[in-house]
Parts: structure tokens; sequence; C-alpha cells
């Protein structure tokens, strides 16, 4: 659905009202040839545009303004090498799963495929490394190939969307109408899983003697912490928290056990690979974390929680799918969970008791260094 009151723009005046229009309040970039139209409306924007030395520092910027504010992060670069210089912290900020939309320009419709002057196929070029990506040639497309931008990079699982958009589009007479609500095709996320799911995984929980909750950034992107901290508390299993999902939970905790994995502690790597349950929210069994696949927690059921269903068992087979948000996901395993412990509440006691023991047997620790001391005159 789009607004009827249509105003007479630029294709570049449309690019920045379209920003605005997305909530956008700091970009970080580098002029060049082809996107040098975006820059005029820029500078007379309320939009915040940080200069930075290289196109790959922008986009790094960008994935860190997404992660520190949990908004979506914006970049901005050139043709050809302005725009494959963003190739890298695009595909970090996909593997991440971190929001950021990338804006590049592209040389002239009409010389697209000619190997213009500075151009790259930079849709090609970043398919693989992005969530998903846009070529515009025609300026009335501005506005809607923003706006889903955004909503691509931030819904769902969380991702990297690149707009590229031709120079004579920037430059060409236009109409700005900004979409007021958006329907795209085959993307639907889903964001609760279904109810025989959970049931299913909390009688798994239920029935558990040696649980592990396995904790990935996932919690953190869904800003489920609170609802970690209620059902690690429920179920009194030990958790452990992979790189991404650090600060998910306490590390002060009785219940926290460290990172898993190869940076991990003797503790968390213990726990994981004596369970009988690992209950993995919003983590992907990276080999960071389970070295060779195939001995990784070998006698252990899995209940995988994730809002993307490609991760649900792409690396490890799993007892129960829980396809959705992992607030969501939380929120309604609490209940169920409650309703089976009035059946029956497992006994964790021994289990808790060795995991205790290898946490305080085997600590995280380091040696005091000596204390140097340099001359004051050197």
């Amino acid at each position: 659905m789009t607004n009827s009151n249509a105003e007479s723009v630029t294709g570049a005046q449309s690019l920045v009202k379209s920003l605005e229009h997305a909530g956008v309040d700091v970009m970080f970039g580098i002029p060049g040839g082809a996107i040098l139209p975006a820059y005029d409306p820029i500078f007379d924007s309320k939009i915040r545009h940080i200069l930075v030395r290289h196109e790959q520092g922008a986009g790094h910027a960008a994935t860190g303004y997404a992660q520190v504010t949990g908004r979506v992060g914006v970049c901005i670069a050139t043709s050809g090498p302005g725009a494959t210089n963003l190739v890298t912290p695009l595909a970090d900020a996909q593997m991440d799963s971190v929001p950021v939309v990338a804006i590049t320009g592209q040389v002239n419709s009409t010389s697209i495929g000619t190997d213009a002057f500075q151009e790259a196929d930079i849709r090609g070029i970043t398919m693989p490394v992005t969530k998903h990506n846009f070529l515009v040639t025609n300026p009335k497309d501005i506005p809607h190939a923003i706006a889903a931008a955004f909503h691509i990079a931030s819904t769902g699982r969380p991702g990297a969307v690149l707009v590229d958009i031709a120079k004579d589009a920037l430059s060409a007479k236009t109409t700005f109408d900004f979409p007021t609500s958006l329907n795209l095709a085959g993307y639907k996320p889903k964001m609760v899983p279904s109810e025989s799911d959970v049931r299913d995984a909390a009688r798994l929980i239920a029935e558990s003697k040696q649980p592990v909750l396995y904790v990935g950034g996932g919690v953190i992107r869904s800003n489920a912490s609170k609802e970690l901290m209620k059902l690690a508390e429920l179920t009194g299993a030990p958790v452990v928290t992979t790189l991404m999902a650090l600060g998910a939970f306490p590390d002060s905790h009785p219940q926290h056990l460290g990172m898993p994995g190869m940076h991990g502690t003797v503790a968390a790597v213990t726990a994981l690979q004596k369970a009988d349950l690992l209950i993995t929210l919003g983590a992907r069994f990276d080999d960071r974390v389970t070295g060779k696949l195939s001995s990784f927690a070998p006698n252990a059921k899995v209940i995988h929680a994730d809002i993307d269903p490609a991760e649900i068992g792409k690396l490890r087979r799993v007892d129960v799918p829980l396809v959705g948000d992992l607030k969501n996901t939380i929120d309604a395993l609490i209940p169920a969970l409650k309703a089976e412990f009035k059946k029956s509440q497992p006994d964790i006691g021994a289990w808790i008791k060795q995991v205790t023991g290898w946490r305080e047997t085997y600590p995280l620790g380091y040696d005091h260094q000596p204390t140097a001391h340099f001359p004051l005159n050197m």
C-alpha cells in the first residue's frame, strides 16, 4: 500500500526521503561518481552522514551501530570498487545476523552489462552473502526497494540487504510515494512455534536427567534475556553461552558454565558432551562449538529453537524443532513446562553436582605476571 500524496522529486531526493521515512538518523559512507547525485540531498537532510576512510570501514561501522542500538545500520558507497569494498562487512553482518542495509550507486542503466567504467555486478557478487538484494533502474521503484530492504533486514532472522541504484535513476525526475505497508511475496517469517512442538519440547525436558541449555546469539537478537533467565531457573539446567550470546545470561549466575567449544571452559564442553538433552536456543551448531560434528554430544536428544527454519536440522538431527522468535518461543515453553512438571518433576540434582564439580576443578584462570618496572628516563 502506498501514500496517495505523491511528491515530485529527483531519484536521489526520493532515496534520502525514503531513508528518513525508514527512521535512519546515521549513515556511514564515502561519495563517488555513481552515488554522487545522492549526496546533495544528504547534506540537506537531518540524517547524519559520517565520512569514513574506506568503504569496508563504513560497512563495519554500520554493523557496530546496529549491534549497539538494535536498529538497522546503513552504509553507502559508489559503484565498482566502492561497492566491492562492502563485501566483507556484508558477509560479516549476514553471518552474525545483524540488520544492515547497504546503498550502492551503479553505472547508468543503459551501460549495465557493458563493462563500463567502475561497473561491477554487485548484486550478483553479494547474492551469497546477503539476505536479499535489489537492482533499481527505475526511479519510481526507489521508495518500495528501500522500505522492503529495511523490512527484510530487520525481521525474521536479521541480516544484510543491498540496494544497488543506477546513476540515471538517481538523477531522473520521479514522484516520492513511500509505502505505508508491505506484502512481500514469499516472505512470511514464522514468529510463534506450533503448540504441538512446544508440548513435545516440554515433555522431553521433563524426561531429561542431564539437560543443558545451549544458548546462541538468537537470544540477544530477539531481546529474550529475561525469558531465558525464567526458563533456566525453572529447569535448573546448566547454561552455556556461545560467543555471540555473551551477555545473554549473567556470568555470575550459579547455573552458568561459560562458553562452549574450542575457546570455552572445561565445564561447558564436558557438560555438552555428557548431556542427554540439548535445549538449543538461537544457536547453529557452529564448528567452533562442536569440533568434529559426528562426536559432538553423542548421547543427547536435541530441541532446536530458531527463527530461521533453514538452520534446524542443517548440521544436527533434531528431535523437536521450534521455529519462531525466541522471545515468543520461550514464553510459550514456560507454561507448557510448568504443566509437565506438575505431572512429574525431574530430579537433576546428581547432574548439577557433577557439573558444579567440573567447574570447581577446572576453573578459568590466568598466570599472575610480575609487575614490570620501567626506568623513568628512557
